[in-house]
């Protein structure tokens, strides 16, 4: 006996997307719209939101809503109130935390306030984005949350410490997660994007030192797409997946197996001798 699968199997059912409004949760954003999933993009920049939630009803099958709230992850009102917008939405049952940023710059020279924004974004945002969605998941019947994590999770990035703190971070709160609440049946899980080329990967893919060097670190040889992270994303979301839970899986064409990538010419070309504390050097 032959089964049709269900074209639309998200139908009927809201995710909520921090940072949705472009670059990877976008992408995971049009992964789910075209299987029926009513999406709440939530971000700081209202007017690109709008753009994108436009380009998505484009594409939207199944009867899936685009919706959008502005939310800054970094306060704890705005994403109560971004998470109580999804769950009036429908039946809320998938959580895409993706908020979040990174920087370059020597540890010695970065500032409090770099160390703080970015841990407060990438970790503290998801947290709280976790912390206000589960009890609308339980009250649902469960749900799975993906949070975006980054090569710089598991690999070291030199002159990037702040991001791969809070990337490291992110991805034992999304195992805590996982083992606290499946008992609820909410599931969590991790994706570990390698080399995408979006708006906050501009700089790294304009420099053809570091984007080879990248590329030289990859077995596949090749850059990622949102469209690569949205289909894991969706997988993980859906029931497709519902024996998976705390797992962070990489996406990048294989980076994780070599070493971290090599930012420092631009470190040398900005900052030339003071990327390092005085002193004397050391091969070791």
């Amino acid at each position: 006996m032959s089964s049709t699968r269900n074209p639309h199997p998200l139908t009927g059912q809201v995710a909520l997307i921090t940072g949705g409004g472009s670059g990877i949760g976008l992408g995971c954003a049009r992964e789910l719209v075209q299987d029926g999933a009513t999406v709440m993009l939530a971000a700081r920049n209202v007017e690109r939101l709008e753009a994108s939630a436009t380009e998505l009803r484009s594409i939207a099958e199944g009867g899936a809503q685009v919706l959008t709230v502005a939310c800054d992850v970094t306060s704890e009102q705005s994403v109560t109130e971004a998470c109580a917008a999804a769950n009036n939405a429908g039946k809320f049952t998938m959580v895409v935390a993706n908020a979040g940023y990174g920087g370059g710059g020597p540890i010695h020279l970065t500032s409090l306030d770099d160390w703080n924004g970015i841990l407060g974004t990438n970790l503290t945002g998801a947290f709280l984005t976790i912390k206000h969605s589960v009890s609308h998941l339980a009250a649902h019947g469960g749900g799975s949350i993906v949070a975006i994590s980054s090569i710089a999770g598991p690999v070291t990035h030199r002159f990037m410490t702040p991001y791969d703190v809070s990337k490291a971070g992110l991805e034992m709160l999304i195992r805590q997660t996982a083992d606290e609440l499946g008992c609820r049946n909410i599931r969590a899980n991790a994706v570990r994007p390698g080399l995408v080329p979006t708006d906050a990967t501009e700089g790294i893919m304009t420099l053809d030192v570091i984007l080879n060097d990248y590329l030289e670190q990859m077995p596949l040889g090749r850059v990622g797409s949102t469209e690569d992270i949205g289909k894991l994303v969706r997988f993980l979301l859906g029931d497709e997946s519902s024996w998976i839970t705390g797992t962070c899986i990489s996406a990048d064409g294989g980076h994780h197996l070599r070493r971290g990538p090599n930012i420092e010419p631009a470190m040398e070309m900005v900052l030339g001798d003071a990327r390092y504390p005085a002193g004397p050097s050391s091969n070791a």
